[in-house]
């Protein structure tokens, strides 16, 4: 087998996945000068800015048609690598739509093997969700049609087909989705897309001298979640993008299947966040770190008006107040000529308060990794002691009821716990309330090792005593060997 490209060291990156933990910063912090990860030359290749589909009025609903396609990217020059993409050779358009809008998603399967597309995010009927109960065969077209109840957000869309998720969304099965509301549209934040507004999809890889990316984990991947030496953005490796405001917005995903990342900024500089993943904060947090697990989405917002070149990078903690780079992901160049945008404001949304009390039941939620050496691609992950079992539900949940979740990390590494069909809001971790820049709507909550966070949780649109929801860790190696559940909402 042919040697990998780059060479860098897994032992530092798996150290670095975990290092920050789930804190973003707010006091300043030293950033180091160490080495970048590359064996490639940063700032070398413009930012790929995946295409924007609006979809297509039809009766009152908008309409989109997705393709799932094998193809061939180049992500490196003369090098052609076999890939899957969704209207494309790798990853899907960036879907945009508004809330209180009905859609329609045609979804083709153009490969010859069994897909999914689940909308990652959505409060959606059971049928709709995309999850494994949705196989797609090949050459068939599935049509989900859904309400957009969501606020303003980032969400995104990826294969979760029973045991290859982490296997397809490797190949690039994955794209964003940006929801509008007319709140939004008022604060005066940059939303030009491709110009002030960019998304931002994070992800390693690892290459072959020929170029391939083949999925192959080893039994080490297996436990940790398939990591790479390659980061790249949108499919871009060694990106730049040069931005002609002085302030720019990037709705970052973690769009990989094991790496957890701490992003923030070459120079150390602060940056604003102003959203989770299922919409705007109350008002903007300043923070020079954020740890992101994967599935997960924030919203920032940086200021260049300095005009200095600064490079979005992921680092790791070197000890409480120093922190080093590990990945570059984005170098933005600032034009001489920028202009400058309008203030942000200091309030973006309401939310309730967080109140306990209105919860009418509670359930526990372990994440175990037992058994761990020696064992085979399929034991070892659990929730509840137990592992998913597709003709099982493990919870039936009255709709309309407000119920908190407790989710304890009995293992050894970090687990970002997704629930389908939800935004819910933390209630605090290991008994402390949230920080506010975690204090927002969120469908994944990344618990460290041996720590544990209670949610607050309610299912208030559809019913189905049949099709079930799935929760799951989103290291997508753990999802696919069990590490995942079942519930219905009746």
């Amino acid at each position: 087998m042919s040697s990998s490209v780059t060479g860098f060291s897994r032992r530092k990156l798996l150290l670095g996945t975990a290092a920050v933990g789930v804190a973003a910063t707010t006091t300043a912090m030293v950033f180091g000068r160490g080495p970048l990860a590359a064996g490639h030359v940063q700032g070398s290749n413009p930012l790929k800015i995946p295409p924007l589909d609006l979809g297509k009025i039809e009766n009152n609903t908008r309409v989109y048609d997705l393709d799932i396609q094998h193809g061939k990217t180049e992500f490196f020059g003369g090098l052609q690598t076999p890939t899957m993409g969704i209207n494309g050779s790798y990853l899907g358009p960036v879907l945009r739509m508004r809330e209180n809008e009905d859609i329609r998603i045609n979804v083709t399967n153009s490969i010859n093997e069994d897909a999914t597309l689940h909308w990652h995010g959505f409060n959606l009927p059971a049928i709709a969700d995309g999850g494994p109960h949705q196989v797609i065969r090949p050459g068939a077209t599935w049509s989900p049609q859904f309400k957009v109840v969501e606020k303003a957000s980032t969400m995104w869309y990826h294969s979760h087909l029973m045991g290859k998720t982490a296997e397809h969304v490797w190949a690039g099965l994955a794209g964003m989705i940006i929801v509008d509301d007319e709140q939004s549209q008022t604060l005066d934040l940059p939303n030009t897309y491709g110009v002030d507004d960019l998304p931002i999809a994070l992800q390693d890889r690892r290459f072959l001298q020929d170029g391939t990316m083949p999925y192959a984990p080893s039994m080490h991947d297996n436990m940790m979640g398939m990591t790479g030496d390659t980061p790249m953005v949108n499919g871009t490796i060694g990106a730049y993008f040069e931005t002609t405001t002085s302030l720019v917005r990037l709705r970052l995903l973690n769009a990989s299947n094991g790496t957890i990342y701490s992003m923030g900024f070459s120079d150390g500089r602060f940056f604003k966040k102003i959203a989770t993943d299922g919409g705007l904060l109350a008002a903007p947090v300043d923070v020079q770190l954020i740890s992101m697990g994967p599935g997960e989405r924030a919203e920032i917002i940086v200021d260049l008006s300095d005009g200095k070149n600064v490079t979005l990078t992921h680092f790791v903690r070197l000890s409480q107040s120093e922190v080093s780079p590990e990945f570059s992901f984005l170098e933005l160049r600032p034009s001489p000529n920028s202009t400058m945008s309008k203030p942000i404001s200091n309030t973006l949304a309401t939310l309730p308060a967080l109140m306990a009390e209105t919860a009418q039941n509670t359930r526990r939620f372990d994440l175990d990794m037992r058994g761990m050496m020696g064992m085979g691609m399929g034991g070892g992950f659990t929730i509840n002691g137990e592992q998913m079992d597709m003709k099982v539900i493990n919870h039936t949940i009255k709709k309309d009821s407000v119920e908190i979740w407790e989710i304890r990390n009995l293992s050894r590494m970090a687990h970002p716990f997704h629930i389908h069909n939800t935004q819910f809001r933390i209630l605090d971790r290991d008994g402390r309330p949230p920080e506010p820049h975690e204090d927002g709507l969120k469908d994944t909550v990344l618990v460290l090792p041996g720590r544990s966070a209670r949610i607050l949780i309610s299912f208030k649109h559809y019913t189905d005593e049949k099709v079930p929801y799935m929760y799951h860790c989103h290291i997508l190696e753990h999802e696919d060997a069990g590490m995942m559940g079942q519930f219905t909402v009746v």
